[in-house]
């Protein structure tokens, strides 16, 4: 019975996640696009292990289109069998989404994924601007952006909640340290469904390796959720080069009403409803 459920699950799962993208365009990016400034080899393709580029300022310049290439990272943010040390009532959720194999999960009803993980969908990559005063996130999935403050502010205090929070970053060395706070519930650290509460904060690391690869590490520490602060294991980015984002929609998941009508005819009563 186990396996005729999980079988019935998944396949209605594909389908949601399918219907998440209907209404936006596929995967497949600008076809070429030379863009300026990048480096190049003797045949003109792009040279991806030149070295890091840099800003007026000195500092890294991490501007660019940015993807993983394994879904591994928005699977889970720790080393494979490791588990954060959750609180009785984080673990107890987060089981429950591990047994419907992520029902409820936030995209299948056109919510966007949170932080770290809007920035570890494999079909969808991100792009970087740096400036001076702010560098911008531009997330192709939803078509959504986050803005990193860089001009010296603190953060806010008692700030209205928000999806992506309030961020600001400096630099510590080669290193761009972003620090994010004022959490909107509702968003999954991940899509094995590691939970937070509006008490999160998160600290990201990021270094840029040379033109073409950028690495990532994130601390989650939400004492409403966990015993203690966690890290990720370091999460690797590659350059999109000669490309751009396209745009994408989730056309309010028009079709979620008839696939959760049938997924509660391949299992009557449907898997048990989650969230907090």
């Amino acid at each position: 019975m186990r396996i005729h459920q999980i079988a019935a699950w998944r396949g209605v799962l594909v389908a949601l996640a399918l219907v998440c993208g209907a209404g936006g365009t596929a995967a497949a990016q600008w076809l070429t696009v030379p863009i300026p400034g990048t480096p190049r080899t003797a045949d003109g393709k792009p040279n991806l292990t030149a070295p890091t580029p840099r800003t007026a300022a000195g500092t890294p310049d991490l501007t660019g289109q940015w993807g993983v290439q394994t879904y591994r990272y928005v699977q889970n943010l720790l080393p494979d069998g490791a588990q954060p040390p959750m609180l009785p009532w984080a673990a107890e959720l987060y089981k429950r989404r591990v047994d419907t194999l992520g029902y409820e999960v936030p995209m299948t009803r056109c919510m966007p994924h949170g932080v770290p993980d809007a920035m570890l969908v494999v079909a969808h990559p991100f792009k970087i601007v740096q400036t001076p005063q702010v560098m911008v996130h531009l997330y192709e999935e939803f078509t959504k952006y986050r803005q990193i403050h860089t001009d010296g502010r603190p953060l806010p205090v008692d700030p209205n909640p928000a999806w992506y929070g309030y961020s600001i970053g400096r630099w510590e060395g080669e290193t761009f340290v972003v620090e994010t706070a004022g959490f909107k519930e509702g968003s999954w650290l991940d899509n094995q469904g590691h939970p937070h509460t509006d008490a999160l904060r998160t600290t990201e690391r990021f270094r840029r390796i040379n033109f073409g690869s950028m690495e990532l590490g994130v601390t989650i520490d939400d004492p409403k959720a966990y015993a203690r602060p966690w890290t990720s294991v370091t999460i690797p980015f590659f350059l999109q080069p000669d490309t751009e984002l396209l745009e994408h929609l989730c056309e309010n998941n028009r079709d979620l009403g008839r696939l959760l009508e049938i997924w509660e005819k391949q299992e009557p009563g449907g898997p048990p409803t989650t969230g907090r």
